[in-house]
């Protein structure tokens, strides 16, 4: 698979899983779909979420794993490729760990004024 076919395969499935989860999701947290990694061989896919709050992703989490299958359905519809890569969804550390940065640099902050 080409570099660029990747770039936009993966792209678009951001996108599509944000619409979706935006749609789906209850109000009681805000899910972000912060990047979508595509397998080499583009049959898998992990979308990566971030949740605020905090207390509330688990919660976010598993209702996205029950709702794979209608995930994946509504990438379908949207995406025209063949195969629809396999998805999988993660909580994305990484951004998880740029918050707590960014939270002790906030209040680093505060203690030396």
């Amino acid at each position: 698979m080409s570099i660029f076919r990747g770039e936009k395969i993966t792209n678009n499935i951001k996108e599509l899983a944000a619409l979706y989860i935006e749609r789906e999701a209850g109000p009681s947290s805000l899910i972000t779909v912060t990047r979508v990694v595509l397998a080499p061989d583009g049959k898998k896919a992990t979308i990566m979420i971030s949740v605020l709050p905090r207390e509330k992703e688990k919660a976010a989490y598993g209702f996205i794993r029950r709702n794979l299958g209608e995930l994946r359905k509504h990438i379908t519809k949207n995406l025209r490729i063949s195969p629809i890569p396999f998805l999988d969804v993660q909580i994305d550390e990484g951004e998880k760990n740029r918050q707590k940065i960014d939270d002790l640099l906030l209040h680093g902050s505060d203690k030396s004024e």
